[in-house]
């Protein structure tokens, strides 16, 4: 069985795990023995600690790999740097399918009125954090002290001090030479440490979503089932045919091919609910699989995790008219505006972690004169959307860093050609001729 496959298995095994054990525990006696055995030895004691140490490994990698492949694809660029139009293309495109992705959920929220007849009493809270001036988050993208971002996991400070370093590396002579082969031996090592942890990915995906859903069931989406499935089908949509409409428009490439091989980083994305953790694993199917250029992947995807959010976009519009219909107020078409413009700048500086779309749907409520109090309503089932948005994130991602490769003429079209390809002299493993599959 290959990899993929594995993983794949483990995700389903995870879900109906959980699910079962969720089941189970809701009619014994949760005062009994079986209960707290399952409950603290298994649920909070097993899986959850072996996911916690799938997660932690993730993204332990997540600031060197960002490191090595920004320094190295930058150095590789020589002199004569093209980033400058690789950066243009590529935040264009992350700003452009963001603002489609928002503007894609309004549309849909407004057709379907998920909000109609929902009852706005709940007992959940929700206490909004004063979010930071858009000027404050400008600055905070240059690094003072490159070391405190990279300790602190600052992406945007940590690939514009890569940037630096690697643009300073083609302007000094054989020094630079001498400290770039260092980087480039630093990725070898470093991408196979992600090789290794890739092996290890079906236990750690197993862990996390039988825990998930052994705490959580799925027994919250029938409360909500109109807004479940309106972003659900939205979110789905845009990853799947808006995505596919421009890989197939600007480039010519099959989008059929990119989405099978996304699968691997799909169930990583769908178990982490992070874009940041997911990063190590999205940068090396971009650039193994896809064949998109070290220079363009290093930039693309790191950025991408960092600012690319547009599976939180569609959760903002979709969730902004979701509570303005709860509440009973008709949003004018400058709040809608208002919705689209701050849904895309919010998503810039964002942290590529699980849950911080409730937090910039907060400040899109407050931009749009709503109830913030109004995100508790949708609390309890954002955390398998969640899921959701990331794949949707790291699908965009991985699209947008091709079309620039195709574009800027670094994309390998042998390797995007090729099924089976993983251009680090593997190949998705196959079975042995006459085995069962």
């Amino acid at each position: 069985m290959s990899l993929t496959n594995r993983i794949l298995l483990a995700m389903v095994a995870g879900i109906v795990l959980g699910s079962l054990l969720e089941g189970f525990m809701g009619v014994i006696d949760p005062e009994g023995g079986v209960y707290a055995f399952i409950k603290n030895g298994l649920i909070l004691g097993v899986f959850d600690v072996l996911g916690r140490v799938f997660i932690a490994s993730l993204k332990l990698l997540v600031v060197p790999l960002v490191m090595v492949s920004l320094i190295c694809g930058m150095s590789s660029l020589g002199t004569s740097s093209r980033m400058g139009s690789i950066a243009g293309r590529t935040i264009a495109l992350y700003l452009f399918t963001t603002g489609v992705a928002v503007s894609l959920g309004l549309t849909a929220a407004l057709l379907i009125g998920p909000g109609k007849g929902v009852e706005a009493m709940t007992s959940a809270a929700f206490e909004a954090k004063i979010p930071p001036p858009l000027t404050d988050t400008l600055v905070n993208i240059f690094p003072s002290n490159p070391f405190k971002a990279m300790a602190e996991g600052q992406m945007l400070q940590v690939i514009v001090f890569a940037l630096l370093v690697g643009f300073a590396l083609t302007r000094a002579g054989e020094a630079g030479e001498r400290l770039a082969n260092w980087f480039r031996d630093m990725e070898v090592i470093v991408m196979k440490m992600v090789g290794i942890l890739i092996e290890l990915a079906p236990y750690g995906v197993f862990a996390l979503l039988t825990k998930l859903f052994a705490t959580m069931g799925f027994g919250t989406i029938v409360d909500l089932a109109a807004y479940f499935f309106t972003l659900l089908g939205v979110l789905l949509f845009h990853g799947l045919v808006v995505y596919s409409s421009m890989l197939r428009t600007l480039t010519g490439l099959s989008p059929r091919i990119l989405l099978q091989k996304m699968r691997r980083v799909w169930a990583f994305a769908f178990s982490t609910a992070s874009s940041g953790a997911t990063l190590p694993i999205t940068l090396r199917t971009v650039e193994k699989r896809l064949g998109v250029s070290k220079s363009v992947a290093g930039f693309s995807i790191p950025l991408g995790a960092t600012i690319n959010m547009d599976g939180t976009a569609i959760m903002q519009g979709v969730a902004t008219v979701f509570i303005a219909q709860v509440y009973g107020i008709d949003l004018t078409a400058g709040q809608l505006l208002m919705v689209v413009l701050t849904a895309t700048l919010a998503s810039i500086g964002t942290a590529a972690v699980p849950g911080v779309g409730l937090i910039t749907l907060a400040l899109v409520l407050q931009q749009a004169g709503l109830p913030v109090e109004g995100v508790a309503l949708i609390i309890g089932v954002d955390r398998f959307l969640d899921m959701v948005r990331t794949m949707v994130n790291v699908t965009g991602d991985a699209t947008v860093a091709t079309i620039v490769a195709h574009r800027e003429g670094q994309l390998d079209h042998q390797i995007y050609g090729d099924p089976e390809a993983d251009h680090d002299g593997d190949v998705e493993e196959a079975p042995p001729a006459g085995a069962s599959v």
